[in-house]
């Protein structure tokens, strides 16, 4: 049933890619290279050094030196009035053996902004990985105030060769930026990183993803977000908007089907800087949190009820879908409980879902209609993070105690798995 419901997009045309490729990179790509970093800059001078070096220093899944050959970085300059391009020039002069290729390039205002940036080079990658025919090439992509781990290639590697088309890291922010934020902009972002956490974990019990098992995270970011060239393609490229173009490339993937994991063996430290390149992104939430500190405003959070009535739902359509894709016709009638728990009118429902969608694109008309139909946020009103939070750890743990049984045997069937795709992985990442 999985197999077929995830392959299904086979039968729907990939988008087709904006055709403005202008070959930022003259140097062809190593005939051994797997992995395309792509590394967006503006005006990173005081980070950009410990960015390059983590990518330097990579190392495979049992510690051994990554071989270099494997994977290449390009790092677009753009709009910098610092000197980030002359520190990654002297660093790629140091560091000859590292495929370090740098760009510089002024845009038009119309086009400097992170989202445009990051299509750029994702949009490089992908044809320097398609003139290797690597269709299972990975895009990775990164920020210029960033440092991935040492395992950071090789963990997403891994995941793709556990069946995942695409990979969102776990992003944390580093320890002595985190240290002088305000101190209401501080708790309310640890309360928002357990709060999701807990999302993540419930939605594992009550909608279950094959490819997104638990432990899992939330994130699917551009300081750690990577893709196989055919899935890129499938999904059209990085959307054409200025922010958050990751979390809308992320809605892309998640349209037609892919196969998306969100990795905890995939790990970056970012910066928790509360000045922004976008308008949109942490450092503009943490500037939010600090003023709503400084008017004593409470942050308010979808209720742990909305978000478990959600998810079963979503299972709900999931399995009617999946009847309709094996021939099933729904009718008004058989849809009306699933409806009315979606906060959407059967009769849309019934006629949405005998169209020819993807789950994926399913789930996105449903989520639109809701916003339309306005019934389910008239249903649900925020609440406090610090009760959503409580709420939500009451409705876990009967689901955990009545799993440990289950996640015993399937931990030992994931260990089994992990060491075995291990021993493959240390083999082809061994010089």
């Amino acid at each position: 049933m999985e197999s077929k419901r995830l392959t299904f997009v086979a039968d729907f045309p990939a988008a087709q890619l904006q055709k403005d490729f202008s070959h930022l990179v003259q140097t062809p790509p190593s005939q051994y290279c797997e992995v395309c970093v792509i590394v967006p800059v503006c005006n990173e001078a005081q980070t950009l050094t410990a960015t390059l070096t983590a990518l330097l220093h990579q190392v495979d899944l049992e510690g051994q030196r990554l071989d270099l050959r494997r994977y290449e970085v390009i790092l677009l300059a753009n709009n910098c009035s610092d000197n980030s391009a002359a520190i990654a020039r002297n660093f790629a002069q140091q560091h000859p053996d590292l495929a370090l290729h740098i760009v510089e390039k002024t845009l038009p205002t119309e086009e400097a902004y992170i989202g445009r940036v990051r299509q750029i080079l994702m949009d490089e990658a992908y044809r320097r990985l398609c003139s290797l025919g690597r269709k299972r090439g990975i895009i990775a992509s990164t920020d210029g105030d960033s440092q991935v781990s040492p395992t950071w290639i090789a963990a997403t590697l891994y995941e793709i060769a556990c069946g995942a088309d695409a990979v969102g890291g776990r992003i944390i922010t580093d320890h002595s930026s985190r240290a002088i934020l305000d101190p209401y902009a501080r708790a309310c972002y640890l309360r928002e990183v357990g709060y999701r956490y807990l999302i993540a974990e419930l939605e594992t019990y009550l909608d279950p993803n094959p490819y997104d098992s638990f432990p899992r995270h939330y994130q699917h970011y551009g300081a750690s977000l990577a893709v196989t060239a055919q899935m890129y393609a499938l999904a059209g490229g990085l959307p054409p908007v200025r922010t958050p173009e990751d979390v809308a490339f992320y809605r892309a993937l998640v349209r037609v089907n892919a196969r998306f994991r969100h990795s905890p063996l995939v790990r970056v430290v970012t910066s928790a800087r509360q000045t922004g390149r976008t308008d949109i992104g942490l450092a503009n939430q943490l500037s939010k949190w600090a003023q709503m500190g400084q008017q004593q405003q409470s942050f308010l959070v979808e209720p742990a009820a909305a978000i478990e009535t959600r998810f079963m739902a979503r299972r709900q359509l999931r399995v009617m879908w999946w009847c309709v894709l094996n021939g099933y016709q729904p009718t008004h009638r058989s849809v009306v409980s699933l409806a009315d728990m979606l906060g959407v009118s059967s009769q849309w429902l019934v006629q949405k879902i005998r169209q020819p969608y993807t789950f994926g694109e399913l789930l996105e008309q449903v989520e639109q209609r809701q916003k339309e139909e306005e019934i389910w946020s008239s249903r649900w009103k925020s609440v406090k993070i610090e009760q959503a939070i409580q709420d939500l750890r009451s409705r876990l743990e009967p689901l955990r105690l009545g799993s440990s049984h289950e996640q015993q045997i399937s931990g030992c069937i994931q260990k089994f798995r992990t060491k075995l795709v291990l021993r493959v992985c240390s083999k082809h990442f061994s010089a």
